[in-house]
């Protein structure tokens, strides 16, 4: 028949469970490899900064990041097949940290990071609405939920960096929440192709003010 077949449930633990199970140590890059956005997200980091990786999957970046000189990382995930695998497949890396957590509850003291990142995480907690002109209440607080505990986790001054296909248009006003203490601003990344797809980082500084567009932005939500 022509019926669609359903979404894979991105949002189930057991999806991602079975994944990682199948593929074990083969790295998998959602929104494409480190060198893709490293000009947009260097100006963010410092050496020595306490960096926390959301929803790391078997994505290569927490280990690339180290390699740069970013020794410092902890990376999360709720799937514990994809936690074992990565803890297995960088064991001579004493500074990577893995932890099987749910971003939505942070098992971390209150500004405990310098920088948090994400590379299309948050994409899942929206990856069931139908319209993305009007999203659901239920998926709204998912992220509200989410970016709080960012929020809470980071030092004043630390930085938020979400790398996402989503469009400023669709994504700034679930960032631009004056509740978050943060400013926002967003950078386009990609090849430089003119046909190329592009995707976005936002930056979000936490202690520096939102600007008052964006914040109206926000209070449509």
């Amino acid at each position: 028949g022509m019926e669609r077949s359903a979404p894979p449930r991105y949002g189930r633990r057991r999806f991602w469970d079975a994944l990682y199970r199948r593929e074990g140590a083969e790295t998998r890059e959602w929104l494409g490899g480190l060198s893709r956005f490293l000009p947009q997200l260097e100006p963010e980091l410092r050496p020595g900064d306490r960096i926390l990786v959301l929803g790391c999957g078997n994505s290569a970046l927490s280990h690339d990041l180290h390699e740069l000189g970013y020794t410092d990382v902890t990376s999360i995930d709720f799937s514990a097949a994809c936690i074992a695998a990565m803890r297995a497949r960088y064991a001579r890396c004493p500074g990577l940290r893995w932890a099987v957590m749910d971003i939505r509850a942070l098992a971390f003291p209150d500004a405990s990071f310098d920088v948090v990142l994400e590379k299309g995480t948050l994409d899942v907690l929206l990856v069931e609405e139908t319209d993305p002109w009007h999203v659901s209440p239920r998926a709204a607080a998912a992220m509200r939920r989410v970016l709080a505990e960012v929020s809470r986790v980071l030092r004043p001054g630390g930085c938020f960096i979400s790398i996402t296909f989503a469009q400023p248009h669709f994504r700034k006003p679930h960032y631009a929440q004056e509740a978050f203490g943060w400013s926002l601003r967003h950078a386009a990344c990609g090849d430089g192709d003119a046909g190329a797809f592009h995707y976005f980082l936002y930056a979000m500084r936490k202690g520096q003010p939102l600007d008052p567009r964006d914040a109206a932005l926000g209070r449509r939500l």
